[in-house]
């Protein structure tokens, strides 16, 4: 059995396609064959809503049977495991309770690595061969806990005029992070959101290619209304149209972060 590989997606501006990335290459890692669990540490709770619907979610919101529950309360997280329905795909729900995550975190001792500390379990188990965890659009102390609890972290980033702003912010909190948990690397930037037809692809693509030390993944996702039809109902771009030009490089995507992450 291959050992637990623990990554995070991670970007401080919002609607940079992060959620939605994690959620589809996290099934794609399924749908070829690998197990994967994914945590929702956003309190927006789009990563659960990729996987059930409102009601549902909500459900488990009300139930405890989430993520804010287990970090409140300190528990191990295998206990608030619940599954997808697709096979090879399990996932930790979020909850609204998480915008409170911070205040809970403020009192507790050695509060970085709280998440790592309940994540212990479940990880030395092998139960799964990647845990993906969904880290909120912010910069604290909960983001630095996900992050300390990773082994990888990747970086979506937005083809968009403003997609490239405050990433060095990002960054700078990522080199500080480091200096607490040095086996944390920055796997790749995956870029989303693309449209071929507009310049913004290329200029993003010039500008990050010219960062020392930040590798770019050669398989990037282009704006597809199947994507946000998909999210309507609830489930992976490559359940709701298999076919999809989405889905397809969701696929790809996600065999390119399994070669690196299997290195």
């Amino acid at each position: 059995m291959r050992k637990t590989t623990v990554i995070c997606f991670a970007n401080n501006k919002g609607g940079s396609g992060k959620s939605t990335t994690c959620s589809n290459v996290a099934y794609s890692m399924s749908a070829l064959g690998r197990r994967v669990l994914v945590i929702d540490g956003d309190m927006q709770m789009n990563l659960t809503l990729s996987f059930f619907d409102e009601e549902r979610a909500l459900e488990y919101a009300r139930s405890g049977k989430n993520l804010y529950t287990a970090i409140k309360e300190q528990k191990d997280l295998e206990d608030f495991i619940v599954p997808t329905g697709y096979e090879g795909l399990d996932i930790i729900p979020s909850s609204t309770l998480m915008s409170g995550i911070e205040f809970e975190l403020f009192t507790k001792w050695q509060r970085e690595w709280i998440l790592k500390k309940s994540l212990e379990k479940v990880r030395a188990s092998e139960k799964y061969d990647y845990i993906l965890i969904d880290a909120p659009p912010t910069l604290g102390c909960w983001v630095m806990n996900i992050m300390c609890a990773s082994d990888e972290m990747i970086v979506p980033v937005e083809a968009s005029p403003w997609g490239l702003f405050g990433l060095a912010n990002m960054f700078e909190f990522f080199d500080q992070v480091k200096s607490i948990a040095p086996d944390l690397s920055l796997m790749g930037i995956a870029i989303t959101k693309v449209s071929e037809r507009k310049n913004y692809f290329r200029q993003t693509k010039e500008t990050l290619s010219g960062w020392e030390g930040v590798r770019l993944f050669e398989h990037y996702i282009r704006v597809d209304s199947a994507v946000e039809w998909a999210q309507d109902n609830s489930k992976p771009v490559m359940v709701y149209k298999k076919n999809s030009r989405a889905a397809g490089e969701y696929t790809e995507l996600a065999k390119e972060i399994m070669q690196y992450a299997d290195r």
